[in-house]
């Protein structure tokens, strides 16, 4: 696999190299800014981008947009632009980035060291997402759909009581969770999400997804209730369950060990849901399995 690390600080590119390069099957490349990577891109198409956002001559996102446009390829950012604030990370999301890992402004080179799996493990699901072609987007022709919108929603009416929707994603999710909640009816069973994220951009994923779909959409608190016409997204670095409260369903916020290095884990919700294997309170659930 061919990796190539876009990043102004040669310490930065430096300690990635030398954990990418722990795995023989890994070729790595370095570029200083995004000129020069695009520069190398042009002889030796890699396989994974890994960018920073702020750097000089371009900036990360119009450099994505780039890549996107002109040569679709899984980018995995990482920079300290996303620790500040994730409305930058959610638009480096959008604009076709496929993982988000924040670093900090200070002790990067430890920071990396420590990250050296979760690094790993992002470039390796990077490889294996399906980057299409983003074609520059054009001046809308209007029909009579905005006035008179076409009753076009997914239609959910006759799910039995008690039903939920379980849905979980990682890397490159993102996307398919917006055309998937925007397509739901305002009347569409409950929607119980899990995406691997870290903690802080969740709030910011659920508040963006509620103003943009037409069902509610937010960051689940302990004990919220799972209604029609909601979907809740499990906060960062908590697991999310699905349980039964009297004759309610409500989501609980737990800790708890990474599962399959993931917390909040696609696996425990999806463990949750399933009431046959479990019909106890999650409270009382052992988490060495039993």
């Amino acid at each position: 696999m061919q990796v190539l690390i876009v990043d102004d600080s040669a310490m930065v590119r430096q300690v990635m190299q030398s954990i990418l390069g722990t795995d023989s099957r890994i070729h790595v490349k370095a570029a200083a800014d995004p000129l020069i990577a695009w520069a190398k891109m042009q002889k030796d198409r890699p396989d994974v981008v890994i960018t920073d956002l702020e750097m000089p001559r371009m900036d990360g996102l119009t450099f994505i947009r780039k890549i996107m446009l002109e040569m679709p390829t899984p980018v995995v950012v990482c920079s300290g632009l996303a620790a500040r604030g994730t409305e930058l990370a959610l638009r480096a999301l959008e604009e076709g980035a496929v993982e988000v890992i924040t670093k900090p402004k200070v002790g990067v080179r430890d920071f990396l060291h420590e990250a050296a799996v979760t690094l790993m493990d992002a470039v390796w699901s990077a490889a294996q997402a399906q980057i299409r072609p983003r074609p520059m987007p054009a001046t809308p022709k209007l029909q009579a759909d905005v006035v008179l919108p076409r009753k076009n929603k997914l239609q959910c009416q006759g799910a039995p009581p008690n039903s939920v929707i379980a849905v979980g994603a990682s890397t490159g999710g993102t996307e398919a969770l917006r055309v998937f909640l925007a397509g739901l009816s305002i009347d569409c069973p409950p929607v119980a999400i899990v995406q691997h994220m870290p903690e802080g951009f969740t709030r910011a994923f659920a508040d963006r997804m509620d103003k943009e779909c037409p069902i509610k959409v937010a960051e689940a608190r302990d004990g919220d209730r799972l209604e029609n016409g909601r979907a809740l997204i499990a906060p960062g670095n908590r697991h999310m369950l699905v349980n039964r409260k009297g004759g309610e369903l409500v989501v609980q916020i737990v800790d708890g060990p990474l599962v399959s290095r993931h917390r909040p884990s696609v696996d425990v919700l999806f463990r949750s849901v399933d009431f046959r294997w479990f019909k106890g309170n999650w409270r009382d659930y052992d988490w060495n399995g039993r």
